[in-house]
């Protein structure tokens, strides 16, 4: 599938079938590992230790962060609203 001008385009290529264990005798059977492999790539589980990770990372560095700054980034905010609020805040 190609993007050309905003409009989608699907190829009118064919693309050539895998050898498989279907296909007859004469191709071996696929090996465990890549049937495993295979198995374990088409499961809809996530990476939950990795996503964990990120969400604790984040939420350090936003209390490091409101911690070491928060004098200023209420100063900030409290500029960045003022105008919209016609300097009641």
């Amino acid at each position: 599938m190609t993007v050309h001008r905003s409009r989608l385009h699907r190829s009118t290529r064919r693309r050539r079938a895998l050898p498989g264990p279907e296909l007859g005798p004469q191709f071996p059977k696929r090996s465990s590992l890549t049937r495993r492999l295979r198995v374990r790539l088409a499961s809809e589980q996530g990476d939950v230790p990795g996503w964990v990770l990120i969400t604790l990372m984040t939420a350090g560095i936003v209390v490091a962060l409101w911690a070491v700054a928060s004098d200023q980034i209420v100063q900030i905010f409290q500029n960045a609203m003022a105008p919209f609020l016609n300097g009641s805040l």
